[in-house]
């Protein structure tokens, strides 16, 4: 994305999503957040969302680090069965579908458009700002039930990471995987385990 389009995207929209190609974050922010007592106090679960406040990239930034980000050399926010790190994330916005690169912190366009429809069988995920999607590489889990604890330990991170944010959150298991397979194009090795919506609490 050249950066005369990207800041033309920004001022017109408010916000790096409007723009439906490779997507470069922000840094994320690793420092400030609410104290992890207080945090724990206001863990929720929230299915209304405003669902005319988007996410900012420097907030989404944040919260994919603290999902699912490297906080050392080789090793991420949330542990995996012996390191396997057979998890991705993709997200679904009203602009496209992206695939999480941890590494680069990047957003990798999988296709424009909005897919939210296909994200969850609850009306609230189709019109949730922002759907995150939870994929295992079965080639790096092959027969390892530890792959769906491994979702749980990045779903927590995500409900902390919310709690401390004003975001709110609710991790779903209702979808239809093939459905979603399509619009991430995923590989036969590729499966959904998980989805989690997110956005501002509605007032």
């Amino acid at each position: 994305m050249e950066i005369k389009g990207l800041l033309f995207a920004l001022c017109v929209t408010g916000s790096l999503l409007a723009d439906a190609q490779d997507i470069n974050l922000p840094a994320p922010q690793k420092e400030g957040g609410q104290p992890l007592m207080q945090t724990l106090a206001k863990r929720a679960t929230t299915r209304d969302f405003d669902t005319q406040k988007e996410i900012d990239p420097q907030t989404l930034s944040n919260l994919l680090w603290a999902a699912w980000g490297y906080n050392r050399e080789d090793k991420r926010t949330a542990p995996s069965a012996m390191n396997r790190q057979e998890l991705s994330l993709c997200v679904i916005t009203a602009h496209g579908a992206y695939r999480y690169d941890a590494r680069q912190n990047v957003l990798r366009e999988i296709a424009a458009g909005d897919f939210r429809k296909s994200a969850g069988k609850q009306p609230f995920a189709q019109t949730a700002p922002l759907n995150i999607v939870f994929v295992a590489d079965l080639d790096k889990a092959p027969g390892n039930d530890m792959m769906f604890v491994d979702c749980g330990f990045i779903s927590q991170n995500i409900y902390l990471y919310c709690a401390s944010a004003g975001l709110g959150t609710v991790v779903r298991g209702s979808f239809d995987g093939k459905e979603l397979a399509t619009v991430l194009n995923l590989t036969d090795k590729e499966k959904v385990l998980l989805t989690q919506s997110v956005g501002y609490p509605a007032r």
